[in-house]
């Protein structure tokens, strides 16, 4: 085989003519100090509230506190991964969750990333999610009802579409069991179902979504967790995941379900307390042409 020097200069010349300089240009701070899940960055000044920050080791951040001289950022992941001197890039993005119909029948965590072991949600919808919630005019009444299935709520104090209840009791009492049989009692209703579950053990979790498997739940419900194990920030957040993933603007407006019920299932911790009884509410949204979300 010859060699011939005409083909490699016209290679050559190819590839000049096709080159381009392409230069990656990011922000960056460095941190300041960090601890018990918040860390402080120095040199972000353009950075947003509620921006997402990508630190060492894959561990992400939401920016929480704008000062004069550094931000306050609350860590999604393990702090222990992080130092003093770190650096720390920009990602211009607000913390944003999948949605859409995608996303029904998975397990995901208090970002929508999936935690079931069966890939990637495959969708190209996203949104943020702190938002602003619609003012009383632009909300709808509550005129129709949800058939929970259990007999004692539906006829003593029924729950209307686009209202919210409270489930409150001491330990051992039955409050998962309502919000679980409220969920596989709208088989054939049309109605997506979310199940959110804060601060549980993982067996737990693991427990609720093989029985609502069981009953052929999973095909319309979508399950966030956020166990014990993972940080306070994503506690705090996965209640404001699950309302996100049930708003009805985020989800296809040719779904044939016409309502989304979510359920907040975990214990209210605040630094230095926990309250003895555990509090479990569910809300149910109506969609309609012209979304409006009930209030979070």
């Amino acid at each position: 085989m010859s060699i011939r020097a005409e083909e490699i200069t016209e290679i050559l010349k190819s590839q000049i003519q096709g080159y381009e300089k392409r230069v990656d240009v990011a922000e960056t701070g460095v941190v300041l100090s960090v601890g018990d899940g918040i860390a402080r960055v120095y040199g972000l000044e353009k950075a947003m509230a509620g921006e997402l920050l990508d630190f060492p080791g894959d561990v992400r951040g939401m920016v929480l506190n704008l000062e004069e001289d550094n931000v306050g950022v609350v860590l999604l992941g393990e702090d222990q991964l992080i130092k003093e001197g770190d650096t720390v890039r920009r990602t211009g993005r607000i913390v944003e969750v999948p949605c859409g119909d995608a996303m029904i029948g998975r397990v995901v965590n208090a970002l929508g990333q999936p935690v079931d072991g069966r890939g990637p949600v495959e969708t190209k919808d996203f949104r943020r999610v702190e938002i602003k919630a619609p003012g009383i005019v632009k909300r709808q009444p509550v005129k129709e009802p949800l058939q929970t299935g259990l007999k004692a709520i539906d006829a003593m104090i029924p729950i209307g579409r686009g209202q919210r209840e409270l489930i409150i009791g001491d330990r051992q009492t039955g409050k998962t069991a309502v919000a679980t049989d409220t969920i596989i009692n709208q088989k054939g209703a049309g109605v997506v179902c979310i199940y959110v579950a804060i601060g549980q053990k993982r067996s737990t979790v693991a427990q609720v979504v093989e029985k609502l498997r069981q009953y052929g739940a999973m095909e319309y419900t979508i399950v966030v967790a956020a166990t014990a194990s993972e940080s306070a920030p994503l506690q705090f957040i996965a209640p404001y995941t699950g309302c996100t993933i049930g708003s009805p603007s985020t989800r296809s407006r040719t779904a044939s379900s016409p309502c989304c019920c979510a359920a907040l299932r975990g214990a209210r911790r605040t630094p230095g307390t926990s309250s003895t009884s555990t509090p479990g509410s569910w809300s149910a949204r109506r969609s309609s042409p012209t979304p409006r979300a009930a209030a979070r």
